[in-house]
């Protein structure tokens, strides 16, 4: 059996350091054994990915853009949240915000990128719950913020 490390590493990705906050937040809190995961945008080592879908970008770079930010989920949970990826009990639901045109309308595709990540790396659960909506702008321009509620 493969371990969540070995799954991600199978999507080329090796769990990046986390992103620090850039106003008044934190990046995880804790209630018991709920983690809440602040928002984290679509970007890489590379840099933000930005883009506006229905305009500069299409579904499947705006699906690439939600799996980075999946993958960002994933590092605050492992280094902010100081719970490994094997200790995760349940994705339990996923929201995501994708910059916008106001005629784009599949949401749910590009959301799929953050899903496909957290179920190919942490299998069954990974399974969530999801809501998936369009914004006129997101920070620094990223095409896409997924935050996150967790049960570890």
């Amino acid at each position: 059996m493969t371990s969540p490390i070995q799954r991600l590493r199978e999507y080329g990705y090796e769990l990046p350091a986390p992103k620090a906050p850039v106003a008044t937040y934190v990046p995880v809190s804790r209630s018991g054994n709920i983690l809440y995961v602040s928002g984290q945008i679509s970007s890489s080592e590379a840099g933000v990915v930005t883009g506006l879908l229905g305009d500069t970008m299409n579904v499947v770079q705006g699906g690439n853009a939600a799996e980075l930010a999946a993958l960002n989920v994933l590092s605050q949970i492992v280094h902010m949240g100081g719970v490994p990826l094997e200790d995760i009990k349940r994705i339990l639901k996923v929201t995501v915000l994708v910059a916008s045109t106001p005629d784009f309308t599949e949401h749910h595709l590009v959301a799929n990128g953050c899903s496909n990540l957290l179920v190919g790396v942490l299998g069954d659960r990974g399974k969530h719950a999801r809501a998936a909506f369009g914004v006129a702008a997101l920070p620094f321009g990223a095409a896409v913020e997924v935050e996150a509620v967790v049960e570890v």
